[in-house]
């Protein structure tokens, strides 16, 4: 890859093709059977969202944001938004065109939000909708907290309740449910550190996928009493396994490893490859076993820590200093590949997270081999207005 991107002016960003397919094709095995809905935020370029879905085993989308799975809905027929929107404008807008509100399932996870989804849909089109329900795990009566703060929804009675709520709108279709279990499927259970803590993660992920399985099918139990759902939504890439033996669930949720993002090093259970990256250039040598390249605070979204700075990946033996991560300026490198590393040089690094890469880039460049055979737009190229 760095011959085919050598006459390319850094910074740039790269996808190996190679790599990108067969990390789809393994997320497939391992869903084993269940359809996969690719979730856009982790993705964030159109041509590659294509790519992905025409790979037996991926069905429909998961996207960030309303007018995002508005733009989408242009092409995809089935685009669920995985987030509640308080976005009346756009609601408003899907509802008298038909065509998208076809196409587009929003998330509602209140019954103050069921109302104010229905109050913008009113003279439309009847909009497609979809419960969330929080997949959390939660301890000594509730005093402990254990994955992301989602919907207040969580028992079957409360998603049962909203079910009604739902159903007693004519503007409104109840469609589906979807939990997305955040402790397990974006948790790594070997991260660097305390084996007490890897053991307790993993402890920690044991009892809630069982805890998650029963809750779930019981909430499920509970909701098609009262209508059919199209789909039943969970998981994550870290969970697929685990996720897809769940009877109850009829489809998955992921998209991060297709990129294998530096994050992703922390997982036993599976290893995708690699395959997104961004490169940028030496400018400094500070001293006989150190460089510096330009830029470099291409730092993941989250919790403060070093797990979310990028990774150096290429040449091998670099790493970054403690005093100074990655900066906004400048991120100097240390470590035995620093030394033949000369100016204007470049170093190959992967981003923490899988779609925020795409946050800094207008165009990825499509690699197989040793030549550059696309160059395709991002959403910050192509869509940025629809997020």
């Amino acid at each position: 890859m760095a011959r085919a991107t050598e006459g390319l002016r850094p910074p740039y960003a790269v996808v190996d093709l190679g790599a990108l397919d067969a990390n789809a094709l393994d997320m497939v095995r391992r869903a084993a059977g269940k359809p996969i809905r690719l979730a856009s935020k982790s993705v964030r370029c159109r041509q590659i969202l294509r790519r992905t879905l025409a790979t037996d085993g991926f069905r429909g989308i998961m996207a960030l944001t309303l007018p995002e799975a508005g733009w989408l809905a242009e092409e995809f027929d089935d685009v669920l938004v995985g987030y509640p929107t308080a976005d009346g404008d756009a609601l408003r807008k899907l509802a008298v065109d038909e065509h998208r509100a076809s196409r587009v399932t929003v998330m509602v996870d209140s019954p103050e939000h069921v109302e104010f989804v229905a109050e913008a849909a009113r003279g439309g089109a009847p909009l497609r909708v979809c419960l969330d329900l929080d997949a959390s795990l939660r301890l000594f009566g509730d005093r402990v907290h254990l994955g992301p703060r989602r919907s207040p929804v969580r028992s079957p009675g409360q998603a049962r309740a909203l079910a009604e709520a739902v159903l007693a709108r004519p503007e409104l279709r109840l469609i589906g449910l979807m939990a997305y279990e955040g402790q397990i499927a974006g948790v790594g259970d070997n991260r660097p550190g305390s084996p007490v803590r890897r053991a307790a993660i993993r402890a920690m992920q044991r009892a809630s996928a069982k805890e998650l399985r029963e809750r779930r099918a019981e909430v499920v139990a509970a909701v098609t009493a009262l209508a059919p759902l199209e789909f039943v939504n969970g998981g994550g890439t870290g969970s697929l396994e685990s996720t897809a033996s769940e009877p109850a669930i009829t489809e998955l949720g992921a998209g991060s490893g297709l990129y294998s993002p530096g994050l992703f090093d922390a997982y036993t259970g599976f290893r995708h490859h690699p395959s997104a990256f961004f490169v940028l250039p030496v400018v400094r040598r500070p001293a006989p076993d150190m460089v510096t390249v330009l830029g470099g605070g291409w730092v993941a979204s989250g919790p403060v820590g070093t797990d979310r700075l990028p990774v150096p990946t290429w040449p091998t033996g670099l790493h970054l200093t403690a005093t100074e991560g990655a900066g906004e300026a400048q991120t100097p490198l240390a470590g035995p590949g620093a030394a033949a590393l000369g100016l204007g040089d470049r170093v190959w690094f992967r981003h923490a997270k899988a779609g925020e890469l795409c946050e800094r880039v207008d165009v990825l460049h499509l690699v197989r081999g040793d030549r550059i055979v696309d160059a395709v737009p991002t959403y910050r190229g192509e869509g940025r207005a629809f997020l």
